[in-house]
């Protein structure tokens, strides 16, 4: 017989903001990515449970100036929508700070795999979390946030609407404001989305900020641009009330849809943490069931109003997936869709065809404990648990060029295990970057040879680093170091850990590389 709930999240790791849309009778959704690169990543289902990557909306260097952001700015929560044989994703691109620089933009596809136009700038349009409306008319609306000027409280922020151009996506007419924050004395109000039913607009939005009072909220009205009526049951979602080591906590920045059977479900995020609050995967994606009551109002449509690790099925037929792959043998003359850099590389630092069957890396200048794009190649922690391995070839040519695996959480927070030398003898060393400072806690003397397996293992509190000169061999270079140092929590940090190959001269010029045969990541919740 076979199961009839699913477990939360839909996706595991690193992918916040979702939001979701469906095209007859498959659903496509996508989420935020900051300064990783390919960006915005975009999912496809057919039973809202089981989800393949298609692609990702930023997938050109040339698209977008990451101008060299540090972590948590870059692309914020973008929103996804189809109107009429047309795919669109309004984004927006955050920079110079988290509050300052705040450009959103349009992508268009016509197949959601890509690829994608090169952004449209809206000009004017200010504030985070922009989403598009098109209504019946064909007329098509721009919603977003803005932070007042009149700044009343901490975290005083509304909602805007303004009609756009659907040909060149730029303002035209006036601008309302739908939602002052004032009116409820919210805090942090962002995420909106709007959807027509029965008559009535509907508002969606998240509020709270985006930590442990985040929430979901609701807002209505006749007409798109009139006086919105707040729900009375608002929060509509939110664990604000539970104890923050909940098995899910934050819940909130959701999207609503409706299935092709006349069901709704809302996607969110959400995160699973450990002791002390921390959380290391970042915000996930999560799903909930979604009902609207008699009068007219929206509700959870589950015993507990809460996001749960096991729900219910949606009234779907099954639709199965390949999981994405354990194993990368570099075989392939690009890079399997979960693989991202720090910023988009100005020009190429690796390459899957100077030496077939292996990803090489230049050893370059660039180091990872600053913001810059390294040479570093890598994938989001996904589990709780976890253990990644790699074989790496490489031969220092100096005593500054290092290779080897790094666990990131920004520039500032991160673990590295690398190989290197000194006076023509060869170490491995462990390096821990703390608020940006780096330090040496571990290094062992090994005798030179052709390759190298390098691996770490993840549990829930602490991560342990070993190598070996078999793929079998796993002698320990230190373990059980404290995996808070990359919770989210500790950099107020808005993306979850990245595991990957990483190759640098310190500061120096190099010529040389690091090659590495084979990756494999195995996870358990």
């Amino acid at each position: 017989m076979l199961k009839q709930t699913f477990h939360n999240p839909l996706l595991s790791g690193f992918y916040p903001d979702p939001s979701i849309c469906r095209v007859g009778e498959d659903y496509y959704m996508v989420t935020s990515s900051f300064v990783y690169y390919p960006g915005l990543p975009i999912f496809h289902s057919r039973d809202l449970i089981h989800w393949e990557q298609i692609g990702h909306g930023i997938h050109r260097p040339e698209q977008l100036d990451y101008k060299n952001c540090e972590t948590s700015e870059g692309l914020w929560a973008p929103s996804i929508r189809y109107h009429q044989g047309t795919f669109y994703i309004i984004n927006t691109f955050v920079s110079e700070g988290r509050e300052a620089q705040r450009d959103n933009y349009v992508i268009t596809a016509k197949d959601p795999a890509g690829p994608w136009s090169d952004p449209v700038v809206v000009e004017g349009a200010d504030g985070i979390d922009s989403s598009l409306f098109f209504d019946d008319d064909g007329s098509l609306w721009y919603v977003g946030n803005f932070i007042s000027q009149e700044c009343l409280y901490e975290g005083h922020h509304g909602i805007y609407l303004n009609e756009l151009d659907p040909e060149t996506f730029q303002f035209k007419g006036p601008r309302y404001i739908i939602w002052d924050g004032k009116k409820t004395r919210s805090k942090w109000i962002e995420a909106p989305h709007i959807y027509k039913k029965d008559g009535w607009y509907y508002l969606l939005v998240a509020e709270g900020g985006t930590f442990i009072n985040h929430s979901v909220q609701m807002a209505r009205c006749r007409t798109i641009h009139g006086d919105y009526e707040i729900c009375p049951r608002n929060p509509i979602l939110t664990h604000r009330h539970m104890p923050v080591l909940n098995p899910i906590s934050v819940t909130g920045h959701g999207d609503i849809v409706e299935t092709q059977k006349g069901e709704w479900w809302m996607v969110l995020l959400a995160v699973r943490p450990y002791e002390g609050g921390h959380y290391n995967l970042g915000r996930e994606t999560f799903m909930v069931p979604f009902v609207w009551a008699e009068d007219g109002w929206p509700m959870i449509d589950n015993e507990n109003g809460l996001v749960n690790e096991e729900e219910r099925l949606p009234d779907l037929p099954r639709t199965l997936y390949p999981p994405m792959p354990q194993w990368d043998n570099f075989e392939c003359r690009t890079l399997q869709l979960q693989w991202n850099t720090i910023h988009p590389p100005a020009e190429p630092f690796y390459s899957l065809t100077d030496r077939p069957g292996y990803l090489r890396l230049k050893v370059r200048p660039e180091v990872i404990e600053e913001i810059c794009t390294p040479s570093f190649v890598g994938r989001r922690q996904r589990h709780k648990n976890f253990l990644a391995k790699t074989a790496m070839e490489f031969v220092p040519d100096t005593d500054l060029e290092e290779a080897g695996i790094a666990l990131v959480q920004d520039d500032r927070f991160n673990y590295q295990m690398t190989l290197g030398q000194k006076e023509n003898r060869q170490f491995l060393r462990f390096w821990k970057t703390e608020n940006g400072e780096k330090s040496l806690l571990a290094q062992r003397e090994i005798s030179p040879s052709k390759r190298l397996y390098l691996s770490v293992y993840g549990h829930t509190t602490g991560y342990s680093f070993y190598y070996g000169f078999d793929d079998q061999e796993m002698l320990p270079l230190i373990e059980n170091v404290d995996a808070s140092l990359l919770s989210s929590v500790v950099n107020n940090g808005f993306t979850g850990v990245y595991i990957g190959m990483y190759a640098t001269a310190n500061h120096t010029d190099s010529t040389n590389h690091a090659d590495f045969d084979w990756f494999c990541y195995q996870g358990e919740i």
